[in-house]
């Protein structure tokens, strides 16, 4: 029950943030291969008006599929290098973020997951963001961020 209260209340976010994104808008699919390989299913951003929609990020190296090593905390902190190498990559910062969904493979997690978190932006302007635990994330990563962002 409370897993398709967040996932309603995610889409119920995504919409209205996609809404203030200009109509006249075409979206813009980017993948500047700096982070993640360019032959996915998905594009690593997408661009509307002055919004920028992250696909979701896990700790894999650069480049990779392979994770980084040495528990949630390396992967947090490669999950978030890769964040602001995505972002920096296509014209944005970590400051243009306004909300981030994180999902744990193991919710008990999610202090030590805090605890990097927190040191990749500036006290007191942390994005908006929701939490939960999630079961098979992608290539057995303990943690996976997705990000909307505005100019």
């Amino acid at each position: 029950m409370k897993i398709r209260h967040v996932l309603q209340s995610m889409v119920m976010a995504t919409v209205l943030v996609s809404g203030m994104a200009n109509a006249d808008s075409d979206p813009e699919f980017l993948n500047s291969g700096a982070v993640l390989p360019t032959n996915l299913p998905f594009s690593e951003v997408v661009v509307v008006g002055d919004m920028l929609f992250l696909s979701g990020q896990i700790g894999n190296m650069p480049g990779t599929l392979t994770l980084a090593e040495g528990g949630v905390e390396a992967e947090t902190r490669q999950v978030m290098e890769n964040i602001k190498t995505s972002l920096e990559a296509n014209g944005f910062a970590m400051t243009n973020l306004v909300k981030c969904t994180v999902m744990l493979a193991d919710i008990k997690e999610w202090g030590a997951f805090n605890d990097v978190y927190k040191t990749y932006f500036e006290a007191g302007r942390f994005p908006a963001r929701a939490a939960f635990g999630a079961n098979g994330l992608a290539v057995g990563a303990k943690v996976e961020v997705d990000c909307v962002g505005a100019k």
